[in-house]
This record gives structure tokens, sequence and C-alpha cells, in this order.
């Protein structure tokens, strides 16, 4: 296996844990009598406990249009999960806020989260899960950007 390979690997790694973790997370969710809720419905509630709240942001990170977010946000306000408020900084922006119940939700939402890790570790072994969680915690610096000249040889 070449570097090449591991990098690719690592790539679906982190996606296939990532998979896991939400598909987890749903499954606690409905255990607890929760309504269902969708992939981006979840990434719009990961956006807002990392504290990104203007709608724009959220679509950045999540790589969707800001219509889409809207759809996304519209859904969750009539399921009462999150709410558009003015935002503090800027009185013509509204910012996504959980509501009670989703505030509710985002508690059991970390429960969840403790649980998983907890048995992700057994599984793993303590030391290689710690291990693991550490080195994915480290601040990993700006996203690496590249120039046509950087790439013209890779074809």
């Amino acid at each position: 296996m070449t570097a090449e390979d591991d990098v690719r690997h690592l790539l679906l790694s982190l996606l296939r844990g990532f998979y896991w973790f939400d598909e987890g997370l749903q499954n606690y969710l409905q255990a607890r009598g929760w309504p269902v809720v969708t992939r981006p419905q979840s990434m719009v509630m990961a956006n807002l406990v990392l504290g990104v709240r203007r709608p724009s942001d959220i679509a950045r990170n999540m790589g969707v249009s800001r219509q889409a977010i809207h759809a996304t946000i519209n859904q969750m306000i009539a399921m009462d999960i999150v709410q558009l408020v003015d935002d503090p900084t800027n009185g013509r922006v509204k910012i996504v806020a959980p509501t009670k119940m989703g505030e509710t939700m985002r508690v059991d939402a970390q429960r969840s989260m403790i649980f998983m890790g907890e048995e992700l570790a057994r599984r793993l072994g303590k030391a290689q899960f710690l291990k693991a969680a550490h080195l994915l915690a480290e601040d990993w610096g700006p996203p690496v950007t590249f120039t046509p000249a950087d790439v013209a040889n890779d074809a």
C-alpha cells in the first residue's frame, strides 16, 4: 500500500466513522422518543454546538446552498427544534438558535456521544481510542490550498 492509498483510506475511515456516530445518534434519539431527524438536520445541530449560528455560515460549512439550508432550517422550525432570532450583533441578520425542546434534544445527543465513545473505547481498547481521539482533536490548521501550478503535474 502506498502513502497515497493511506491518505485515501484515512479520508474514507473518517467518513465511515462519521456515519457510525450519526447512525448511533439517530438510534439513541429514537430510543429516547425524539422525532427522526435527517442527516442535514443533524449537521445543522452540530454546527450550532460548534457555535456556528448564521444560516449562510452553516450552508458554507456543509457545502450546500443557502436555499437548501433554509429549507432544512424551516423543517426544523416546524419540528420545534430550532428558531430564527435576531443576531445581537446585527439586527438585519437572523441566526439559528435551539428551542427549549431543541436544547433538551442537544443534551440527549451529547449523552449519546459519551455512550458511543465509551463503546468505541471498549471495542478498540481504551489506549487506542484515547490516542485517536487526541490526534483528531489537535488543531489541524487552515485547510490546505493549492494553485494550478501545484497540481499541474498530478494529472
